[in-house]
């Protein structure tokens, strides 16, 4: 109940005033029935703009920390990101990848949409950066079709260590659904889950119009949070 409050009355307003939002596509996105989508990584409000000009709701994977502070504000925090519908998933450890699985099949397994970013965080630059296999392996795994979408202008109004959002206008695009069934069977070999994650970074790629960077976006963040360039981080490989 809360998710479509939020989404049609307390912010929903809000952020159509702000970002005058479009969505191109949305007939790609099936009525009911489980599926993947896969999204750019552009900013913070990516994963409210997103819900909002989606009619059916979408689920994503959240880091615990965002559930597990003390106090008042995490108790409010916790309320807020279970209600707009993120699911924590522990990201420390060598079982973080599995927990991620188990709690995305889950999400699917119910019939419902569950979205991921494959960049893993947000992109420092605008710039599309090389996406990670978890994605690939859990469409492999459970056989469901994966939804390309592009976020496009929702850096220009949640610029990287920004907090008043500035007006602007962004547009949803939706690709064509990715089928990979003909790669069943074959979910825990590398080099096809490569292959996939490389399929789906390029279809984000043409939606969206962004430079593709075959990097890792991680690892250009440094340990103070600032950032090095792509190109410092090529030249040093």
């Amino acid at each position: 109940m809360w998710y479509f409050i939020f989404k049609y009355i307390l912010m929903g307003p809000g952020l159509r005033l702000m970002g005058r939002p479009t969505i191109e596509g949305h007939d790609r996105i099936p009525k009911s029935g489980s599926a993947l989508i896969a999204s750019n990584h552009l900013a913070v409000v990516d994963s409210f703009y997103l819900p909002l000009m989606v009619r059916r709701r979408i689920f994503f994977l959240a880091k615990s920390e965002y559930f597990t502070e003390g106090g008042f504000k995490g108790k409010f925090k916790k309320w807020f990101f279970s209600s707009s519908g993120q699911i924590p998933i522990d990201r420390s450890g060598a079982s973080a990848a599995a927990g991620a699985l188990t709690a995305g099949k889950r999400v699917l397994d119910e019939g419902r949409l569950l979205c991921l970013y494959p960049e893993g965080t947000r992109s420092p630059d605008g710039r599309l950066y090389k996406g990670k296999t978890g994605l690939a392996r859990m469409a492999l795994e459970t056989g469901n079709p994966v939804i390309p979408i592009a976020m496009v202008g929702t850096d220009r109004i949640n610029p990287p260590g920004t907090i008043l959002p500035r007006p602007t206008r962004i547009t949803v695009r939706v690709g064509e659904p990715l089928d990979f069934s003909r790669y069943e069977g074959m979910a825990g070999n590398r080099f096809i889950e490569r292959a996939v994650t490389d399929e789906i970074m390029y279809a984000l790629m043409r939606l969206s119009g962004q430079q593709y960077v075959d990097v890792y976006a991680q690892k250009l963040k440094n340990d103070d949070g600032t950032y090095k360039t792509a190109e410092e981080v090529m030249d040093n490989a």
